[in-house]
């Protein structure tokens, strides 16, 4: 009886062993909730392939930035990369891989769901207060054909820090000069107006919600509850509504070695204006700790390399684009310089 309670014993704490080092090897990530849908989507095929545990938690881009940098996550993820001013600040070294390009649109619920053309000028004067109801003159200008009703447009913006408002307060500064004095651009802005909702899905959920409502959320949302979606113009005079191509127009730019750049306002005849492409973030402490872990360092490095290669070819049913190849190459020095500058 005593040996087989010994070995009862020894069996218990052999799992219990085990399932320390089976949590201790989760990779956890956390931040913006703009690609949200895809990084499950990812981490659904990645696990089933690998049997790798992979957490990510859709709390906004800032908060997701502090738990990278706080050594909370193995990995933070945002759409607004972080400024010279702030990497200055930090003891260590940030890294951003790009993942996927996607857009940032401006939905609306009006009746009968008419196709909308706007400006920049315009958002920027909506967002602004200074067009009020849906049948103003400017808004009536660039829709002759459209029945525009008389009723107040209702304005929804983020609340919590958000790289989707970096995103789509850093296109408004560049076209609208009343935007970029009055207001700027950053994760989180002083409103002229409007009611702040926490995340992406939280904004589109209010849109499906309040007749009259516009607001700001990324193209995947918008998809995903059937919300109509504004043509944007852009710099070359062309109205553009979003899509896979015109996403992947937009992003087909000159990227520098840190591939910190906004592809917001594209020169792309083709490309939809308000574009961006969205990073994993880490922090690697002064020692060139990464994890603090050499086995998590190696999951993760498979990881990034999968999301680079078979990734790219696995968006399901999300409205993201791939990342163009020479974007792909930068991506890929990324990787290499995380795992190659004082670490493993």
């Amino acid at each position: 009886m005593s040996k087989l309670l010994a070995v009862l014993l020894l069996a218990a704490n052999s799992f219990a062993v085990f399932d320390s080092l089976a949590e201790d090897m989760i990779l956890k990530g956390a931040g913006a909730s703009f690609p949200y849908p895809l990084y499950k989507h990812w981490i659904d095929l990645y696990s089933a392939k690998t049997g790798t545990r992979i957490s990510y938690e859709s709390v906004g881009s800032g908060e997701g930035i502090r738990r990278a940098l706080a050594g909370e996550v193995d990995f933070g993820a945002t759409d607004a990369f972080l400024a010279d001013e702030r990497l200055a600040l930090i003891p260590g070294q940030i890294f951003h891989l790009p993942t996927c390009a996607g857009a940032v649109v401006l939905a609306y619920n009006l009746p009968g769901e008419p196709q909308l053309r706007l400006t920049g000028e315009v958002i920027a004067d909506i967002f602004m207060r200074r067009i009020r109801r849906w049948s103003d003159p400017a808004i009536r200008a660039l829709n002759p054909k459209i029945y525009l009703p008389d009723m107040d447009i209702v304005v929804l913006h983020r609340s919590d820090s958000s790289g989707t408002t970096f995103v789509f307060t850093d296109y408004l500064s560049k076209v609208s000069p009343k935007w970029e004095a009055e207001v700027g651009r950053s994760k989180e802005v002083r409103w002229p107006t409007g009611l702040g909702i926490e995340r992406n899905d939280g904004v589109a959920d209010f849109i499906t919600k309040i007749q009259g409502s516009i607001g700001y959320i990324e193209y995947g949302y918008a998809q995903r509850d059937r919300l109509a979606c504004a043509a944007v113009r852009n710099r070359s005079g062309q109205y553009i509504y979003p899509s896979a191509e015109t996403i992947t127009a937009a992003a087909a730019v000159e990227i520098p070695d840190d591939t910190r750049v906004m592809i917001t306002d594209t020169a792309a005849a083709n490309g939809y204006p308000i574009s961006t492409f969205t990073w994993l973030i880490f922090f690697k402490h002064k020692d060139g700790e990464l994890t603090g872990s050499e086995a998590k360092d190696k999951e993760l490095h498979r990881f990034l390399e999968w999301i680079l290669n078979d990734g790219q070819r696995h968006f399901g049913p999300y409205h993201y684009a791939p990342l163009p190849s020479r974007v792909i190459g930068k991506a890929r020095d990324v990787i290499r310089r995380i795992y190659e500058e004082g670490g493993r």
